[in-house]
């Protein structure tokens, strides 16, 4: 593996304390989240314990004040765990950030040490049956009502959607203003009104709660605004690089990890009376998928050192998730190959990971949504 010169000795201590943990704390336990359709809930509560969870949040908050390198570090080593379940990463840093930059003192102080403790599960809520990456399309509104808002809706494919005890909504404000009438609301789950569908049976990222949610006449207090009333597709467009890259850190480490497994795998596995690591065609496989994955670290590291600096753009963040994601799932595709008939049973790692793997491509804003940013920014 090629030096990463962003990550030291702190931060790879660091690492190697959020590894024991997940070894010890999550991947024994992982195959049962998987049958029961989520992690244990006291899971995210010893997260917060050890300092897992938001930990690029303030120390007014009760935070570590640290920088986003923390949160990488996390993300790739629950990608690298295989513990796909495990939603801390949306939580933390994609949550939290909103709260952080867009809420106001009261809001910090109420939700934000609650989350770094782990006491409350965060969720974001745009996608709806009828409005994914076009955001514009959203259909639950929120209409002032003297001193709070009525939410009326429904979102679907909510990840941390059971175990949410608040809720970014996205909601029109007003209907008639396209982006400008989007506007984000801090929900709490327990609010009259509130209803959590049934937990969705996904393809991959089985241990992921991931849920329908219903909004009917919930009464949501007007300071639970985030960012003022229209101003919720600003703070979105500038929330998503970070999320972007929260998807790209996770595909990288997780093609590195598989083919890791693939490595030792074709070592140990004999065809014809010989290791298939002896088939020119293995060793081939093997060569490209080093040097897309090596390409790929070290485009993901940029993006991290842009991000450190505020940097990081919009086209590069859409370039980042688009490429890195189809890099995964092509990854994925090719251990299995490799791994034969046995890469296609789920008690293979393998398997689990190339599933886990097809949603990359579809959440964040689809590869073809990605594209279409990209080219918006050439021409």
């Amino acid at each position: 593996m090629i030096p990463r010169p962003l990550f030291d000795s702190d931060l790879e201590g660091f690492r190697d304390t959020v590894r024991k943990f997940l070894e010890k704390e999550a991947v024994p336990f992982h195959a049962e989240w998987e049958k029961q359709g989520q992690v244990d809930r006291q899971l995210w509560n010893k997260a917060g314990e050890m300092g897992f969870l938001c930990p690029t949040a303030p120390e007014a908050y009760g935070g570590l004040g640290c920088d986003f390198r923390y949160s990488a570090v996390v993300i790739e080593e629950i990608a690298r765990s295989g513990c796909s379940g495990i939603g801390w990463p949306l939580h933390s840093d994609i949550v939290m950030p909103y709260i952080l930059h867009y809420g106001s003192e009261q809001l910090k102080q109420k939700y934000i040490p609650k989350l770094i403790s782990g006491e409350m599960v965060g969720a974001i809520a745009m996608t709806e049956p009828g409005a994914g990456s076009d955001l514009q399309g959203v259909k639950t509104t929120a209409i002032k009502k003297g001193d709070h808002y009525l939410l009326n809706g429904s979102k679907t494919f909510i990840t941390n959607g059971q175990h949410a005890d608040i809720v970014i909504v996205v909601a029109k404000t007003n209907p008639q203003e396209g982006a400008k009438g989007i506007s984000l609301f801090i929900v709490e789950t327990a609010w009259e009104g509130f209803q959590k569908g049934t937990n969705l049976d996904k393809v991959g990222m089985k241990a992921q709660d991931t849920s329908e949610l219903f909004f009917q006449d919930i009464k949501v207090p007007a300071e639970n605004i985030l960012g003022g009333e229209g101003m919720g597709f600003v703070a979105l467009m500038q929330e998503l690089p970070q999320e972007r890259l929260l998807v790209g850190l996770t595909a990288v480490a997780a093609s590195e990890t598989a083919l890791q497994w693939t490595v030792d795998y074709v070592k140990e596995r004999k065809a014809f009376g010989k290791p298939i690591a002896n088939f020119q065609n293995t060793r081939f496989k093997l060569a490209e998928m080093q040097a897309d994955i090596t390409a790929g670290r070290c485009f993901i590291d940029r993006c991290l050192e842009l991000h450190l600096s505020k940097k990081l753009d919009v086209p590069t963040a859409a370039m980042l998730k688009q490429w890195s994601t189809d890099l995964q799932c092509r990854v994925m595709d090719e251990c299995v190959q490799l791994f034969g008939g046995y890469g296609y049973m789920w008690e293979y790692p393998i398997a689990r990971a190339w599933a886990d793997s097809r949603v990359q491509k579809i959440y964040a804003g689809t590869n073809e949504i990605m594209k279409e940013i990209v080219a918006r920014s050439m021409l």
